[in-house]
């Protein structure tokens, strides 16, 4: 780190106002959904919480153990060896966990605890708890790590983070110096393309709720529920190939993928599903 390296007061501004719509914009969302619909706020919960099990208690940990070891403070493996030497495979498998976990999460939650409610907005009230709460994860509450990285930073203090992730994490230190960097040139357009990314995001977690939805309501499509794995693999794989060095992908190629393609599974299970259940309970 830049003995330089400095937050602007600027910076600040839009980390704050990025964890705080983070935070409280899917909230308010999934408040004004109940009240419009007169939905269960439980069935939301119940989103968020199948979210928490299958993608961070249940699918992190064992993709983890799997391909990275080191980050679980295990020493590297066969397997593990196999998949960093073959990049391809790698983003394949990273794809695929959160593809398989998230979208049998869903499948065993209309399943099970939500298998009563047989109305059709359910599907889009377990999207908003499962899209809004990794919303709220993944960017509110790093967003407030970024805030206190900030300080650190400005007060000199973070060096210590840096020497002891060298010392214990050499493997993440590039990923530490990239926060650096991203702090210290924060702007709002910064805060502007993570927005909209998380609004596709979302979008896509409502239309795969609801393609799992209408495959546990009716056993004649069943096949939608490995079609939303597929999707959501292949959403994810995309992302992989770029992370993993595959393919190169310009960010504004990337985000104009993301939002075509989540906007294109929310209008499809949407329009072909949803909007032709005109029978509110059966």
């Amino acid at each position: 780190m830049s003995a330089n390296a400095y937050v602007q007061g600027s910076s600040f501004v839009w980390l704050t106002m990025g964890a705080a719509v983070f935070i409280l914009l899917p909230i308010i969302t999934a408040i004004i959904w109940k009240i419009r619909k007169k939905e269960r706020f439980s069935t939301i919960l119940v989103g968020a919480a199948y979210f928490l099990l299958f993608a961070l208690i249940l699918e992190k940990p064992i993709q983890n153990v799997l391909a990275f070891p080191t980050a679980m403070g295990l020493s590297e493996h066969a397997v593990s060896r196999f998949l960093s030497a073959n990049p391809l495979l790698l983003a394949l498998v990273t794809a695929l966990f959160p593809g398989v976990f998230e979208e049998t999460g869903r499948l065993i939650a209309f399943k099970t605890v939500l298998r009563k409610r047989r109305n059709r907005e359910t599907a889009i009230s377990y999207g908003i708890g499962h899209g809004g709460f990794e919303v709220i994860l993944i960017l509110g509450l790093t967003y407030i790590q970024y805030i206190a990285y900030a300080v650190m930073i400005n007060t000199g203090t973070f060096g210590n983070v840096i020497e002891q992730v060298a010392s214990q994490a050499p493997e993440q230190l590039g990923n530490v110096e990239s926060v650096v960097s991203l702090l210290t040139g924060f702007s709002f357009a910064d805060l502007g393309i993570a927005f909209v990314e998380r609004i596709f995001a979302v979008l896509f977690h409502i239309g795969a709720s609801i393609l799992v939805f209408y495959a546990c309501r009716d056993k004649k499509r069943l096949w939608l529920y490995p079609v939303a794995i597929i999707l959501h693999t292949a959403f994810d794989f995309t992302f992989a190939l770029n992370i993993f060095g595959v393919i190169n992908i310009p960010s504004l190629a990337l985000e104009c993928f993301a939002a075509v393609f989540g906007l294109t599974v929310f209008l499809c299970a949407y329009i072909l599903l949803y909007k032709k259940d005109v029978k509110k309970d059966c």
